[in-house]
């Protein structure tokens, strides 16, 4: 489990292509510290197991699955992500319950300056829209932020300097992919009421 609370902005070494998935290996000299084979480390807001770890960097499997929901497979050597090690228990929830699982890519479709933050508007697939809500939180690739508005196939997020100075959120241009991932309590609830508004459980 994750808290969006990105802890470094690292950057991709090397990418191999193996059949039908990929071998991450990226910097993260904060998340690697301590490390060991078979930990979590989130990229972009998807959960990877650590492979190997040594000299501030680790390597990741990626399995065709993961390739085909996330933006991770457009990554490259010398590609910036967001770095993030899961919540110790007992620790602060500092932004929101995140699993690292992905829901799907949006792309960013605007970004509107101003002196202290940016408002940033981000297209998504109909289907997770009606789990985004004005005020709610989403993980933008692995970020977690407060939705500003909404729209029928995007929202909208404010980006203090903080944001924009140590996540890719502050270098990703319009049309560029995001991975989403929204609230997972939103879908539990959905899943339990039923597709009439019915609960489902007895």
């Amino acid at each position: 489990m994750f808290t969006g609370i990105v802890e470094e902005l690292g950057e991709v070494v090397a990418v191999e292509q193996l059949p039908d998935a990929s071998r991450f290996r990226l910097r993260g000299p904060v998340v690697t510290e301590g490390a060991r084979h078979g930990d979590s480390i989130a990229v972009n807001g998807v959960c990877l197991t650590v492979v190997e770890t040594g000299d501030g960097e680790f390597t990741a499997d990626v399995m065709a699955e993961t390739l085909l929901r996330s933006s991770l497979g457009a990554l490259e050597p010398g590609s910036r992500v967001n770095l993030e090690r899961p919540m110790a228990v007992g620790g602060r929830l500092g932004g929101h319950i995140v699993q690292g699982h992905v829901d799907g890519t949006g792309t960013i479709l605007e970004r509107t300056p101003s002196e202290h933050w940016e408002l940033v508007k981000v297209g998504l697939p109909a289907p997770l829209a009606r789990y985004v809500v004005e005020k709610g939180s989403i993980t933008v690739d692995g970020v977690s932020l407060t939705v500003v508005g909404v729209g029928d196939d995007w929202f909208t997020i404010s980006l203090i300097p903080t944001t924009l100075a140590l996540t890719t959120l502050g270098l990703k241009q319009p049309g560029a992919p995001v991975n989403l991932e929204v609230d997972v309590i939103a879908k539990y609830v959905e899943r339990l009421l039923g597709p009439n508004g019915q609960e489902n459980v007895k």
